[in-house]
């Protein structure tokens, strides 16, 4: 059962931030939590598939991707070959997949947290960050998927390992059920992946509701929900922090999207 904090001043912002876990192995306080920020605390943890192609995303998914490749293909001529560079890179650029974004960063995830189309909506509604463990997550995983990842002495899937385990959609909804997921490090495509500290998890297509199974089958996941009296506040944090649309979106689009968000004008003020 996953539990739910509410922050509502700003020294609560530190039991999210300053999260660490003792690692006696290697005498290091390293934990392998990553986070997942959503503006609105209503909005549901769904896949862009799902809210795209609904109950029809299981047959769709492979006719978007192959449409996707096809026009994609002069990019890198070997995304032909892999299913699952094709879905990374097509998330990356938009497309609908079952793919969720995660960052082993908490403030990347408070940054979309605190993200608004409509800044006027900021404090309006409560926003949410959720945390899960990937250790937890993967000691679910069925038995060939933790060989892989004990014979690469990792505890996170590179698209390699990802590709050695299973080789395709079909193949992963058979063996996860909706009992189980994963969690991958997509390669460093680009500059926004790196800046972002992306992962993703793949969702089996039987999983209709990721937050119940996080419910039902995890401890450790948490729910850090910040409500909307200090948004704006814990937004004004992150631009001190250097933790802003500048960073996290480099180039000229990111640098745009602060400069709007920085010179907004609220209501109240105008």
């Amino acid at each position: 059962m996953y539990k739910t904090y509410v922050i509502d001043d700003m020294f609560g912002l530190s039991q999210l931030l300053m999260e660490q876990h003792y690692r006696p192995d290697l005498d290091r306080f390293r934990s392998l939590y990553v986070y997942r920020g959503m503006s609105n605390v209503d909005f549901k943890m769904t896949t862009s598939l799902q809210r795209y192609c609904k109950d029809k995303r299981k047959g769709l998914e492979p006719v978007i991707l192959a449409n996707f490749t096809k026009y994609a293909v002069y990019t890198d001529p070997a995304i032909e070959n892999n299913v699952w560079t094709q879905m990374i890179l097509g998330q990356h650029h938009g497309l609908p997949t079952r793919l969720l974004d995660w960052s082993f960063s908490p403030l990347t995830s408070l940054h979309f947290a605190l993200s608004e189309n409509n800044l006027d909506e900021m404090d309006k509604h409560d926003c949410v960050v959720w945390r899960i463990d990937v250790n937890e997550l993967h000691s679910l995983l069925p038995e060939k998927y933790q060989r892989v990842m004990e014979k690469s002495s990792m505890t996170v899937f590179s698209l390699k390992m990802l590709q050695e385990a299973c080789v395709g959609p079909t193949v992963y909804d058979t063996d996860m059920e909706d009992r189980a997921m994963l969690i991958v490090e997509p390669p460093s495509i680009d500059r926004r992946i790196v800046t972002q500290y992306s992962f993703f998890s793949i969702i089996p297509s039987l999983m209709n509701d990721v937050e119940e199974f996080l419910n039902a089958r995890t401890e450790c996941t948490v729910r850090f929900i910040i409500k909307k009296e200090i948004r704006w506040q814990a937004r004004d944090l992150l631009d001190q922090l250097n933790i802003s649309e500048r960073i996290v979106y480099p180039g000229l689009d990111g640098l745009s999207r602060w400069l709007a968000r920085h010179y907004y004008v609220k209501p109240d003020d105008a």
